[in-house]
């Protein structure tokens, strides 16, 4: 993916390089106290929008944390990180030994993000930008979806998608903090971990996070 210039260059100067909570060995571009977020909304020209890539969300840094723990689920196999936002699952994956990655994302700052993350963290993937949830079940192994069951609008169009992936053999790994939206009946929890959620002082208490297949 060729890098968005006027992108890569908002994001290298306003959102600083830090490791991620509990996974050092991962560095991210996020956001910070400098960076002015409502600014860059105000002032950017390219529909800065709401920076989901610029945090860490529970769902996706569960999910990085069972990877880097259990690289036999990615080993080999071609690999999905359906809305990668920071590129953080797809990260993991690789570093872990899937042998093709592909990050996709709807937002544009999030593909740049994933981009110049994966550069920092020597990661190789592909990172294509759309939205899958009503299309065919992508040609891949594994999907891995951390934090997609945020709002019941998205809850009711990712469930229908992955039965569809399931029907066709795809395997599928959600990572999440147990939303409100989240279909518990559906799912079984196969780990858990203990985070500290994006929108939580960094001072909180770790929260239990699960790592679920659809049942």
């Amino acid at each position: 993916m060729a890098l968005d210039s006027h992108i890569a260059q908002l994001i290298r100067t306003h959102f600083p390089v830090v490791p991620v909570p509990s996974l050092p060995s991962i560095r991210l571009h996020r956001a910070g106290p400098k960076s002015g977020l409502w600014r860059l909304a105000e002032q950017d020209e390219e529909g800065f929008g709401t920076p989901y890539w610029a945090y860490v969300w529970g769902g996706g840094l569960v999910l990085a944390h069972y990877v880097r723990d259990h690289p036999e689920v990615v080993a080999g196999r071609k690999v999905l990180d359906l809305g990668t936002g920071s590129g953080l699952v797809a990260i993991a994956a690789a570093k872990a030994g899937a042998g093709e990655v592909v990050a996709a994302d709807i937002d544009k700052y999030a593909m740049t993000a994933a981009a110049l993350n994966a550069a920092l963290n020597d990661a190789t993937m592909a990172i294509i930008q759309g939205d899958m949830l009503d299309g065919p079940p992508p040609a891949v192994d594994l999907i891995l979806i951390g934090d997609l069951f945020y709002a019941p609008e998205l809850a009711e169009r990712v469930l229908p998608f992955l039965d569809r992936c399931l029907n066709a053999h795809v395997d599928v790994l959600i990572g999440d903090p147990w939303r409100a939206d989240l279909p518990r009946s559906r799912l079984q929890l196969v780990a858990e971990y203990p985070i500290v959620d994006f929108g939580t002082s960094a001072r909180a208490e770790p929260q239990m996070a699960g790592v679920f297949v659809v049942a």
